[in-house]
């Protein structure tokens, strides 16, 4: 088996698990965010932002569970970076339901479960939504009781503007269009786990939680290193069947 070692690499290893949770219910095609000059709806705010978080998270072990009716595990806890913010950028609206409702209490539920068989890891959830909990079998409240008890911390963001301008036949209006946001219960969330609630009500607020987190949550230094390996048997392998073709077509003509 000849192998091919390569110099030694640095890799940073934080030992903290660190779970995404998106709401993608319907409310988040709600147009109320700026990316550049270009106005976007609150999952794709979120697509972006949390994607360069995601990149940033060298050492963390990351995962993502979208929520919307039904909460589900989108990528295990991974090391890889790249697939993460990938198949969160593959995320729509709707992809979790059949109607629009949000099932906070549910999602914080389904982290506590991939997350509690980490014994010796720091236990992070992220928790992004715009509504409140309209489904599921577990209370908010409830759910973040048990991630205190299984020591999981987790930080709330509560998405969308405070107001926007509609146009109408009557003229111009202004609406809240977070008027369903459940600021209430998120902030209680937060406290009872010991984190903390956030509210994002435009891509810079957005970006500077995301900024916070990176500094209440820092990437730790604690190094491993690795040597990559190439795999040569190919070229020996190649050589004896080679060898082989020749020694029987030899014997195929002396007979």
């Amino acid at each position: 088996r000849p192998q091919w070692l390569g110099e030694p690499l640095e890799q940073a290893v934080s030992g903290r698990d660190l779970m995404l949770a998106v709401d993608v219910s319907g409310s988040m095609q709600e147009e109320d965010f700026l990316l550049g000059k270009q106005r976007v709806d609150r999952l794709t705010a979120i697509k972006q932002v949390a994607g360069d978080f995601i990149m940033r998270r060298a050492g963390d072990r990351l995962g993502l569970i979208l929520f919307g009716t039904q909460a589900y595990l989108h990528v295990p806890l991974t090391f890889d970076r790249k697939t993460v913010q990938t198949l969160l950028g593959e995320a729509f609206i709707g992809i979790t339901e059949d109607e629009p409702k949000t099932s906070i209490g549910d999602a914080i539920g389904l982290a506590i479960k991939r997350l509690q068989d980490q014994k010796d890891a720091s236990r992070v959830l992220i928790l992004l939504t715009d509504g409140a909990n309209t489904a599921g079998e577990l209370e908010p409240l409830k759910a973040a009781e048990l991630a205190a008890e299984h020591h999981l911390k987790i930080y709330t963001i509560g998405i969308g503007a405070d107001e926007i301008l509609v146009r109408s036949l009557f003229g111009t209006r202004r609406v809240n269009p977070s008027v369903d946001l459940d600021e209430k219960t998120l902030t209680a969330i937060a406290d009872t786990s010991g984190g903390h609630y956030f509210r994002a009500r435009n891509t810079e607020e957005l970006e500077r939680i995301y900024q916070m987190l990176d500094q209440l949550e820092p990437v730790e230094k604690d190094k491993q290193y690795f040597r990559p390996r190439a795999e040569l048997f190919h070229w020996p392998l190649t050589l004896a069947l080679w060898l082989a073709g020749l020694v029987a077509a030899g014997s195929l003509r002396w007979s």
